[in-house]
């Protein structure tokens, strides 16, 4: 239930998972990677809390596109979904709608975001990022001149970028929403 989430609790978790027996079960994923000089990948999953309905633009500055792209900036970011995200396209409509009664929307399917415009529901992003690629096992290459060699890289590999990069995908986030409420106060959209 995200409501009873607290961000407090979850960034005691030193991977900021707020399920502790899953966030063992992640640690020994990495700590046995880290062992068999791999590394591994991960989702982080945002939440960002009293958005104000009205944010963004229906056409050129969607607010999930502006977001999307601040988080496919940071490096080993592979992929962005919002809501229900790539498992709606699986969906029906009457099941991907988020419906709305007196009290407001029935569900956040949508992730906080429709037509390019936040709607006063929690944005919900995940973000997928591909494995650290320096690791110390053997890997083929090749050299400048096209010549095929290996490679073993030495020194100290971190074996998941996770715990580094949940507070980037947060800041940016932040800062996207920011970017955002300051062009609806520039246009006379906040008072």
């Amino acid at each position: 239930n995200l409501d009873s989430l607290k961000r407090e609790e979850i960034i005691k978790d030193r991977l900021c998972c707020p399920d502790k027996s899953i966030s063992e079960q992640m640690a020994q994923q990495i700590l046995k990677a880290k062992s068999d000089g791999e590394s591994v990948g991960g989702v982080v999953e945002i939440i960002a809390k009293n958005v104000p309905a009205g944010l963004g633009d229906p056409v050129f500055d969607k607010l999930e596109a502006d977001i999307g792209k601040g988080l496919l900036s940071i490096g080993a970011v592979k992929g962005v979904e919002f809501g229900g995200g790539f498992d709606l396209a699986k969906s029906l409509g009457s099941e991907s709608n988020d419906a709305i009664n007196s009290k407001g929307f029935e569900s956040n399917r949508a992730g906080g975001i429709l037509g390019g415009i936040s709607n006063g529901e929690d944005i919900i992003a995940r973000v997928a990022v591909k494995p650290i690629p320096s690791i110390s096992k053997t890997q083929n290459t090749i050299d400048i001149s096209g010549k095929e060699q290996t490679i073993n890289i030495q020194g100290r590999h971190d074996p998941c970028a996770i715990p580094r990069i949940n507070p980037v995908c947060e800041a940016m986030v932040a800062i996207t929403i920011l970017d955002h409420l300051l062009i609806q106060k520039a246009i006379g959209g906040i008072r």
